[in-house]
């Protein structure tokens, strides 16, 4: 009998949908963020620097962390399609900045809109936070990441252009756009 669940592999029958991750997300989470970071990092590096048990392991501690909601300044989203989830994003200040502290998307759903829809609803929360500006590090050698995030608005941070092996990106936060009762758009 065949199932009806859709394989890993197969087209989502909808666009995802974007909402808060929960600890019962943590297993997802954790393995797509291992399965991503392989992709940029495979060849650049030692693979027990980013896939090893120890390095699992530590990335599985930070998003239990993370997910736990121990920070009401932190914010976890994932994307979730009809093949599960499927993107991940985090952010929290650091050193007084609003910061992108992660952005994966499931290999298998790279430009399909997964990256877009979830990259919206974290300029929708920074918006509604009052936020003006937000920060990232990309790696030097993720070049596709490097392309999505230039398509989206970030630019090289002009102060700080290189943390080590990344490059510092900038996002200057759009003003929210509000429409009134007549229609129009005015800025709030």
């Amino acid at each position: 009998m065949p199932s009806s669940m859709p394989s890993p592999m197969s087209p989502p029958l909808s666009g995802p949908v974007i909402r808060t991750a929960v600890p019962d997300d943590l297993d997802a989470v954790a393995a797509l963020h291992a399965e991503a970071r392989a992709t940029y990092y495979r060849g650049h590096l030692p693979e027990d620097d980013y896939d090893g048990p120890a390095e699992r392991a530590r990335g599985r501690a930070g998003w239990a962390r993370a997910l736990a909601g121990e920070d009401p300044e932190a914010a976890v989203l994932c994307a979730v399609d009809d093949t599960g989830l499927v993107g991940i994003a985090a952010y929290r200040p650091v050193e007084g900045v609003l910061t992108l502290t992660q952005f994966h998307v499931a290999p298998a759903r790279w430009r399909r809109g997964v990256g877009g829809a979830l990259h919206a609803a974290c300029v929708g929360a920074w918006q509604r936070a009052g936020a003006g500006t937000a920060r990232l590090e990309v790696y030097e050698h993720n070049t596709r990441a490097q392309t999505f995030y230039a398509r989206q608005g970030w630019y090289p941070d002009p102060h700080h252009p290189r943390h080590d092996t990344h490059l510092v990106l900038r996002f200057e936060v759009p003003e929210r756009q509000v429409v009134g009762p007549e229609g129009k758009t005015k800025s709030g």
